[in-house]
């Protein structure tokens, strides 16, 4: 009688439980499965021809490696049915130096149907493998080593993930460096490409405070959702900015006001379309000069455009945004002539008023109308509007301190 006390000691009206051994190999189960591993080897290369559809439309190379998989886990198979142990030999035995072209050849559910069809084809050839009296420990044997292989090749797709996430990850963040520093084209272009960046122009760079926790997590909800509006989104993290890299964005509009909502609490620019991947560089430039002066406008929206700042930017010694009033708004404005820029000078300098002005040039109200529409017409900007006018009223500035200086007449010297 064993002892009250014992771990053994089974309650009253209870069953104990079967314990599960492994199963125990003999030598003629054994000799046969050596002898038929050749057969079972094109056995299931031929099945997997027959039942697999995307078996067949892989490359030749790509088969080779994968009958080579399905091969090594036949053998591996004999050699854990003499010595059931530790799995850690599937890793070595089946996949060996696979693993990368595997998971590059096929998905793990193809992977998983490869190692279904393997297994299969052994289980089918039980009763010529073993004795009537071993057929059971076999199959057991068969479905335990099966689920090994499994795991062992989830475990092998799971570390290709990880392994191409970090790798992309840090691609990502060199791509969006090299863009911010105006790195060699062809050296760029290469980076992006590996990311799988299909967008050839269109580039939109935008910047916002980046939240305190920019965990892996966030970044994948900022990519999903950047993805609903743009093909391409490339994202990077500098200090406390974030930075945002959009290819071809279907509404822009809708696109910004939806994605500055993803930022930390805070005022978020976007650079100018550019239409390539130099320009982009440039693009990026202008919003982070536009952050860098956001706060002089206290009324900005959020978004704001770096070309909605130029009046900031200039006052902060951007000589990009100097040059850019230059050529948008003062240059057409003295091309088109007609007194336009006399008739905006003098509406900003006389308070906009429209009657001041027809005054002060002697046209009539509606002539002043006129000239301003065209004014908005030619530059894009409304003088009507106050903040346009200060944009306008800026330019103008710009455009005279840029003008050669004229030349003052000499005083005929007094008579004595």
């Amino acid at each position: 009688m064993a002892p009250k006390n014992s771990s053994t000691a089974v309650p009253a009206g209870t069953a104990a439980a079967p314990r599960r051994t492994a199963a125990r190999s003999t030598p003629g189960t054994l000799e046969r499965l050596r002898a038929n591993i050749g057969p079972l080897s094109t056995t299931m290369l031929r099945e997997l021809e027959n039942t697999l559809p995307w078996y067949r439309r892989l490359s030749s190379d790509e088969r080779s490696s994968l009958g080579l998989v399905a091969q090594n886990g036949i053998s591996a198979f004999v050699s854990w049915y003499e010595h059931p142990s530790s799995p850690s030999w599937v890793l070595s035995d089946v996949f060996g130096t696979a693993p990368t072209e595997l998971t590059r050849s096929i998905s793990l559910q193809r992977a998983l149907q490869l190692i279904r069809t393997v297994v299969q084809v052994v289980e089918d050839r039980v009763p010529e493998l073993a004795a009537a009296d071993e057929q059971v420990a076999l199959r057991e044997a068969v479905l335990r080593y099966s689920r090994e292989v499994a795991f062992a090749a989830a475990d092998v797709y799971a570390r290709a993930a990880e392994n191409r996430g970090a790798w992309d990850t840090r691609l990502e963040a060199l791509a969006v460096d090299g863009i911010l520093r105006g790195e060699q084209s062809d050296a760029l272009q290469s980076r992006i490409s590996a990311l799988g960046w299909t967008s050839h122009g269109h580039f939109t760079i935008m910047v916002g405070p980046a939240p305190a926790e920019a965990n892996a997590t966030y970044l994948s909800t900022l990519r999903r959702a950047a993805g609903r509006f743009a093909a391409d989104v490339m994202v990077g993290i500098q200090g406390d900015r974030l930075i945002l890299v959009l290819g071809n964005v279907a509404d822009p509009e809708t696109a910004y006001l939806r994605l500055s909502e993803l930022f930390a609490p805070g005022p978020v620019v976007y650079g100018p379309l550019a239409p390539t991947l130099t320009d982009a560089t440039i693009s990026a430039k202008a919003a982070f000069a536009g952050m860098a002066v956001v706060k002089g406008w206290d009324g900005a929206p959020r978004p704001v455009s770096a070309e909605d700042l130029w009046p900031e930017r200039v006052i902060g010694g951007d000589d990009t945004a100097r040059r850019a009033l230059l050529v948008n708004i003062y240059r057409p404005l003295v091309a088109a002539s007609n007194g336009l820029l006399e008739t905006l000078g003098s509406y900003l300098q006389l308070g906009h008023s429209l009657e001041a002005t027809a005054r002060d040039l002697f046209v009539h109200s509606n002539t002043v109308r006129y000239r301003l529409r065209r004014v908005c017409d030619v530059t894009g900007w409304d003088p009507l509007v106050p903040r346009e006018a200060f944009v306008l009223q800026t330019a103008l500035v710009v455009g005279r301190l840029a003008m050669p200086a004229k030349a003052v007449p000499e005083r005929p010297a007094a008579r004595a």
